[in-house]
């Protein structure tokens, strides 16, 4: 019986399709319409009081010349990379004010607003395209919106707390946004400026008060300084959701965020991992022995060549778990990321790159392998740098 209303279906769409609708137009529609697309799709989370995409999607490199090489020429292939992950499931995409280098600045954000707008024009278009869409697919299934998580720059200048407020009024306006589902602290100021700290956790819980975001969020806070903005969050009723730290199996030995897993599961906020990939190093795509590295001139070039010889047992073993999982190596160091309770946000600046990291959702290492994997990660000598704002 469904083989058959399967066939009646797909006669009827080929007989009353628009003769401009193109092939692959055509599969996509059968697909979805035979259940058959393979897509795995991206679950939820919990961050305090609002539910995120278990994955995300960091857009540091938008806009990006130094470290990776950003040109505006890049954006249509980008957008590919957003559909991608859009298509997925994903929803949160964590950037900041200060992505994008020199004229750039902001750029990251101002994607993020248009990529948003294309998305769910294209999406509206292709139903559009199709005769009698509710009788062919019934209710169209309603997509996620979209979650933006920016970061406020402390920069010297903002030392006040209504300088967050027009921080956040700022970056909706470069989004065309009215409201963030999350307002995140970029770093803390606390070990050279502890005075400009209070000043910025007012600011970024007035920005909450006024109703610019969903709940707040902290980045680069280690265990201690997040317990310290915790109490003062908590006398004014601002809920932290969200803890973002560098977080790759090149800096889980790292003591600046040691005990991070435990204080956020006791304060109900998820732990965030940027850079879960290591700036490319835990991808494998890099080697001394090629002298495959970085272009000249990229400061990544310099770091991996510090790096590499350290993390050559470490690069092993996930070439080994490879080969056992049929998985790539950077879908195993995202996946460990998530295994341990994290959201990761990898980047992706094309489809190819997109579709790699999903790759790394819809199933989960085996106990035994994370844990030879942190065991492996702890006995590096000469781990992943810590950004210099990380605070204890």
């Amino acid at each position: 019986m469904k083989a058959s209303m399967g066939t009646a279906m797909t006669a009827y769409m080929v007989f009353f399709l628009p003769s401009s609708t193109s092939l692959s137009t055509f599969d996509n529609l059968l697909s979805n319409l035979s259940g058959n697309s393979n897509q795995v799709k991206v679950g939820r989370v919990k961050a305090g009081p609002i539910d995120i995409s278990a994955m995300g999607a960091g857009t540091w490199s938008w806009g990006n010349k130094l470290l990776w090489n950003y040109d505006t020429s890049q954006d249509d292939e980008i957008f590919e990379a957003y559909s991608a992950l859009r298509d997925a499931g994903v929803t949160i995409f964590d950037t900041a004010d200060s992505y994008g280098t020199f004229e750039l600045n902001g750029r990251a954000e101002i994607l993020l607003g248009q990529f948003e707008k294309r998305y769910l024009s294209q999406i509206s278009e292709d139903e559009s395209s199709i005769p009698f869409p509710n009788f062919v697919f019934g209710k169209q299934e309603s997509v996620s919106p979209q979650q933006v998580a920016t970061k406020f720059a402390p920069y010297p200048w903002r030392i006040s707390r209504s300088s967050m407020v027009n921080a956040a009024r700022e970056s909706l306006r470069r989004l065309d946004q009215e409201k963030l589902a999350l307002a995140q602290l970029h770093w803390s100021t606390a070990n050279y400026q502890p005075f400009q700290e209070k000043a910025l956790w007012e600011g970024i819980a007035d920005v909450y008060d006024e109703g610019l975001c969903s709940a707040i969020g902290v980045s680069n806070y280690g265990p201690q300084q997040l317990l310290k903005i915790s109490q003062r969050m908590e006398e004014r009723n601002v809920p932290i959701a969200t803890a973002q730290i560098q977080y790759s199996l090149m800096t889980y030995k790292d003591p600046l965020t040691s005990g991070m897993d435990e204080v956020c599961k006791d304060m109900g906020t998820r732990v965030i991992a940027y850079s879960p990939l290591c700036l490319g190093l835990l991808t494998g795509k890099y080697s001394l022995e090629t002298n495959t590295l970085p272009p000249p001139g990229n400061p990544r070039r310099q770091l991996f060549t510090e790096l590499l010889p350290g993390a050559k047992e470490l690069l092993n073993l996930l070439e080994a778990v490879s080969i056992e999982t049929g998985k790539t190596q950077s879908q195993i160091a995202i996946n460990w990321t998530i295994c341990k309770g994290g959201v990761p946000i990898p980047g992706a600046k094309n489809l190819k790159q997109a579709q790699e990291n999903l790759g790394a959702i819809g199933w989960k290492l085996k106990d035994d392998v994370v844990e030879e994997l942190d065991r492996t990660a702890k006995s590096i000598s000469k781990p992943m740098i810590q950004n210099i704002f990380q605070t204890k």
